[in-house]
């Protein structure tokens, strides 16, 4: 049983047209959850390298998944006790920890520099 001409065309378009999809804006739901997961593992990476907790990188990603940040937070942490790496300090944004630094009394109204120039009065 031999198919027409037209009938291995209409194959060959169909089949292309299936491989196209993508092209036309329909995404593969498979890709798309690879794509989601690895970017919850890379936030959580960076968020151990950083020091910062896991529960702030909840807090700062809502819409990355919860397992996949946990996964890529894990993974890091195994990573840097393994090799004896410190966290790093971003220069972009403040540093994490649990401690606020501690602001001058409100009683006293002394500006940096004023220590100075009583000295320099007295002196």
């Amino acid at each position: 049983m031999r198919l027409p001409i037209a009938g291995i065309a209409g194959l060959l378009v169909f089949a292309a047209t299936l491989g196209g999809c993508e092209m036309l804006g329909m995404e593969d739901p498979a890709k798309v959850a690879a794509a989601k997961e690895a970017d919850g593992k890379a936030i959580g990476g960076a968020c151990r390298h950083s020091g910062r907790a896991l529960e702030d990188c909840y807090l700062m990603n809502p819409k990355a998944q919860k397992a996949a940040v946990y996964a890529g937070w894990r993974d890091m942490d195994g990573y840097m006790r393994d090799n004896k790496i410190e966290n790093i300090v971003p220069d972009l944004v403040d540093a994490p920890s649990g401690n606020k630094p501690s602001e001058p009394a409100a009683d006293s109204k002394a500006k940096p520099g004023d220590d100075k120039k009583a000295a320099t009065k007295r002196g």
